[in-house]
């Protein structure tokens, strides 16, 4: 009997399935991070790209955030930092680059890492047809919080915010700075770890950002990191111990405030990294 020839083994291991080639207009995304990111990092932002119709908003960003810090992000009108900060959140996706949050990525883990952030972007659509309360305790029952444990973090948010007075009012009558105000609630109600702060204190009066400086700065004390994006180079001065200079989708400079502002203030600085003063100049039919 004559034995059946066995099919020869191919001694090299089996290969995995290429991807299809992109189009030339097929956008790209992030590939699976090589290794997990240092969770002593409250951020971790790594080559993060993005571009709008042939406009590069963000251009291979790097940036890491530690625990427990006051990070400040200044930048001109249209630097990207609104951008940057929604990639990193898991609001917008990047063309490439990778983002985590204390050691969990945004695109591989995307729920964890979610529940460890509170975000404040700028022009956040709320459920304005909900009173202040109702906002609060229904984003705490999104957070999968018992019912009494977000009623009772709702009336203190509403006190901090100054708007106990407003808690049965929709959120659609609010004044600019009352939408400020509430958002900030929304997104502490939960105690994240990290809170992401697109200018939160824009329109918001004196008094209730004293107090709202105050809170960050007691949080920040107990362990969280915040980050703010913020016009002020005052208010980033007195309040972060750590900032970065973004122009034109790139971080100019990073580091704590000292490292970053050298021997002179933070504007002085900013101005010389980014450009654009004008001096000198005036309009002739201005003056009288």
């Amino acid at each position: 009997m004559i034995p059946q020839s066995q099919p020869s083994q191919d001694p090299r291991p089996p290969q995995s399935p290429q991807p299809p080639a992109l189009g030339a207009g097929a956008p790209r995304f992030p590939e699976p991070a090589a290794a997990a990111s240092d969770p002593a990092w409250a951020l971790d932002l790594q080559r993060l790209f993005r571009s709008f119709n042939g406009q590069v908003a963000v251009d291979h960003v790097t940036l890491q955030v530690p625990t427990s810090s006051f990070y400040g992000l200044v930048g001109p009108n249209g630097a990207g930092k609104t951008t940057l900060l929604s990639l990193a959140t898991g609001l917008l996706r990047p063309e490439s680059g990778s983002a985590h949050i204390l050691g969990k990525s945004v695109w591989e883990n995307p729920q964890e890492a979610k529940q460890l952030v509170g975000i404040m972007p700028d022009g956040l659509r709320l459920f304005d047809r909900l009173t202040a309360r109702q906002l609060l305790e229904y984003t705490g029952r999104l957070r999968s919080m018992r019912k009494e444990i977000a009623s009772e973090r709702a009336s203190d948010l509403l006190r901090l915010m100054d708007l106990e007075n407003t808690g049965g009012k929709m959120v659609a009558d609010f004044s600019a700075g009352m939408t400020k105000k509430i958002t900030l609630a929304a997104a502490l109600i939960h105690a994240p770890r990290l809170l992401v702060l697109d200018e939160p204190f824009e329109a918001v009066d004196p008094v209730s950002a004293a107090n709202i400086r105050d809170a960050l700065t007691s949080y920040v004390a107990g362990g969280g990191t915040v980050i703010v994006s913020s016009h002020s180079m005052d208010l980033v001065q007195r309040m972060c111990d750590h900032v970065a200079i973004m122009a034109q989708g790139r971080i100019l400079r990073a580091g704590t405030l000292d490292e970053v502002r050298g021997e002179r203030d933070l504007e002085s600085t900013f101005i010389d990294l980014v450009g654009g003063r004008h001096t000198g100049e005036s309009l002739t039919w201005l003056q009288h």
